[in-house]
């Protein structure tokens, strides 16, 4: 089965080479980056490590996804990971040898359930992915640790789950319409590094923490009052 691996950037040119070179090439079918108007050497290094990258005139994180998902129509897998050096390229495939298998439709990676190291996660990050379980865990019985952007999901179950958000909502909306879709789920343990450089665009300011924990408030919200499709 092909893998896409879609990597969203703004900003990413001290991890991204590193990122897209740790991948594994006997598993990875293609590496596509979407980036969202980097204006440093993002997309030189992301190009030169072997990456195929597109450039988006808008910027939001579940648009990048979106348009890296979409740029890759044939990939029977799409793995979204973030290109900042902490997810652990190297073990892709625990996210996709289940798919492959044909046990899951959908592997999530839980940096709280592996082992971390220090300073990588913030205590609300931790805190905020244990509340967002619990919600989804109430809401379709389906219990979730956290909300990693490390994942991997069979293309006929992502194109099922009509993806609409297009902000730093998008996780959290995957996880809970793949729950109330009732797809074959699956969360693994999974070490995570410390960013290789540059600045988080969420936990490195107040105001892109508060920006991201709003959107993801207001997807739950939208997410859990809509009719199932």
């Amino acid at each position: 089965m092909s893998v896409v691996v879609v990597i969203p950037t703004l900003n990413e040119a001290a991890a991204i080479g590193p990122v897209v070179r740790e991948l594994p090439r006997d598993i990875a079918t293609e590496i596509v980056v979407a980036d969202s108007g980097s204006n440093d050497a993002t997309v030189a290094n992301a190009k030169a490590a072997g990456a195929r990258v597109i450039s988006l005139a808008e910027r939001g994180y579940g648009r990048a996804c979106a348009a890296g998902a979409a740029a890759a129509p044939d990939c029977d897998i799409v793995v979204f990971m973030d290109g900042d050096g902490a997810d652990r390229g190297d073990l892709l495939a625990r996210l996709v040898a289940p798919i492959q298998a044909g046990t899951h439709d959908f592997v999530i990676a839980s940096r709280t359930r592996g082992v971390r190291d220090r300073g990588s996660m913030s205590a609300h990050q931790v805190l905020a992915g244990h509340a967002a379980g619990f919600g989804m865990g109430a809401l379709y019985g389906v219990r979730y640790t956290d909300m990693c952007a490390y994942r991997a999901i069979g293309r006929a179950a992502l194109e099922k789950l009509d993806m609409r958000e297009m902000t730093y909502g998008w996780n959290i909306e995957m996880q809970m319409k793949a729950a109330r879709a009732k797809l074959r789920i699956l969360e693994v343990p999974m070490p995570y590094r410390c960013r290789m450089g540059g600045e988080s665009k969420v936990a490195g300011s107040l105001k892109g923490t508060m920006r991201a924990g709003w959107r993801i408030i207001a997807t739950f919200a939208r997410v859990a009052t809509s009719p199932a499709a």
